[in-house]
């Protein structure tokens, strides 16, 4: 009886080992294949897609990742990332044209191991352009140039046809003429085996590579994936910038308004959290960019003038949201990231100064008279018969009293008289804290003051004037 059930026992497992072995035979024959989309400009969400797609295909273990492509092109740094993911790789990558892959397009379909396009699309048109379609310095030409060739090198393209896609004095025979850049249509780049099949749909290139037995995955764009491109579009970026350095500028025009900062505060919860989650903005970014606001507040409030405080908190929030632009790691940039570093910088500076203009005639509107928001600011006038003054009356009897300069005076500041502490403007350069000055007159409801020269202490500089 035992050895019956131990014989029936090895039976069954042997059988399981069978059938499971013949599942493991079923499955190896099976090519799977994830596939994902950029049918849009070349930017940050193109590169997004990508990272994901690689990510995705290698926790699937995917045989193949098939890119299906339509672009007029975009930006460089993000083909160029997008390019450099693709050729290093370690699954298969293919790219079908679904139409056009024009410029930065054109480097990524050359990266790939595989080109498909679709009859009547084209590829090529890579010279580099600014945003009015204008040519850019050669500098960047010869970039583009060295990173087509070494790229068509890799996969054993023939390096003269993309180069000739981005110089026109490049002249490959029966190809391109000089003076002329290449694009290829797909006849052509079939010709000279920069397309290895025209095909006008998924299933025609899956007979073509002969994957009989296949599982397609395709790439799932959710929710979050979508608001994240879309906060991180340029011109998103730019709204998002207006509002943060338009709601700061207010908040410091009106203190206690409240709703200026709140919109600023979202503003730049918005412009960097998604930059955060994308890896591009840094801790370090974030950091800058509030001392910067802090810095620039104690200019405005502590110490009012235009001085070390104000030009520091400045130019620390301009850098903070440009840097958080860029795909860098403490100031170690790519070796292409020119184009990058100075795209971001122009973002910031134009949205800034458009946020200022639009915000002064805003201060205006809101707080300049009686609007919907008249309780913000004093719609009635003080006038000076109801016994309204904008000064203390004793102003004449604080004229020709000397005092010390309680705090620097750049060239405004608060000095001290005696046991009184006012606010005071520099007539001539800086005065140093702690030194003596002389009040000379009153205008503007401030106290224009010099410094009193210690020279034997007869002079001063009020008595030079």
């Amino acid at each position: 009886m035992t050895k019956q059930l131990i014989k029936n026992t090895i039976l069954i497992l042997l059988l399981i080992g069978g059938i499971a072995n013949i599942s493991i035979a079923r499955t190896s024959d099976t090519t799977l294949i994830y596939t994902y989309t950029i049918d849009n400009e070349i930017s940050k969400a193109a590169v997004r897609r990508t990272q994901k797609a690689l990510k995705e295909a290698n926790e699937i273990k995917a045989d193949v990742i098939l890119l299906r492509l339509n672009t007029y092109g975009g930006q460089l740094v993000a083909a160029d990332s997008i390019r450099t993911a693709i050729l290093n790789s370690k699954i298969p990558f293919w790219v079908f044209i679904d139409n056009n892959a024009a410029s930065a397009g054109a480097l990524i379909s050359i990266a790939a191991d595989s080109i498909f396009m679709r009859q009547g699309a084209n590829m090529g048109a890579a010279t580099v352009v600014d945003q009015k379609g204008d040519k850019v310095p050669d500098k960047y030409q010869s970039y583009m140039r060295s990173l087509m060739r070494s790229t068509a090198e890799a996969k054993g393209r023939n390096p003269d046809i993309a180069q000739a896609m981005v110089d026109e004095d490049v002249e490959v025979k029966g190809v391109s003429e000089k003076g002329k850049i290449l694009t290829l249509t797909a006849d052509e780049a079939l010709k000279v085996k920069y397309c290895d099949a025209i095909t006008e749909n998924m299933d025609e290139i899956l007979e073509f590579a002969k994957t009989e037995q296949h599982k397609i995955v395709h790439q799932e764009i959710k929710a979050m994936d979508s608001v994240i491109e879309f906060l991180t579009n340029s011109i998103v970026s730019g709204i998002l910038i207006m509002m943060i350095i338009g709601g700061i500028y207010l908040e410091f025009q009106s203190p206690g308004a409240i709703f200026p900062i709140v919109i600023a505060a979202v503003g730049a919860l918005l412009y960097f959290a998604p930059l955060y989650i994308e890896g591009l903005a840094a801790n370090w970014e974030i950091v800058i960019f509030v001392i910067g606001v802090i810095l620039l507040a104690i200019e405005i409030f502590a110490f009012p003038g235009f001085g070390v405080f104000g030009i520091s908190g400045i130019t620390l929030m301009v850098a903070g949201l440009a840097f958080a632009m860029i795909d860098n790691f403490y100031f170690k940039f790519p070796v292409n990231a020119s184009i990058q570093i100075f795209k971001a910088f122009a973002i910031v500076i134009i949205a800034s100064f458009t946020s200022i203009i639009f915000s002064f005639f805003i201060a205006k509107k809101l707080f300049g008279g009686k609007t919907i928001f008249g309780t913000l600011s004093l719609s009635e006038e003080q006038n000076k018969d109801f016994g309204y003054y904008s000064a203390p009356k004793n102003t004449e009897t604080q004229i020709g009293k000397t005092g010390v300069a309680y705090t620097d005076l750049r060239p405004s500041g608060k000095i001290k008289v005696g046991n009184e502490i006012i606010d005071a403007t520099a007539m001539v350069g800086y005065i140093e804290k702690n030194e003596q000055v002389k009040i000379v007159s009153y205008s503007h409801a401030q106290y224009m003051v010099t410094k009193v020269k210690t020279n034997n202490n007869t002079e001063t500089d009020s008595e030079n004037l």
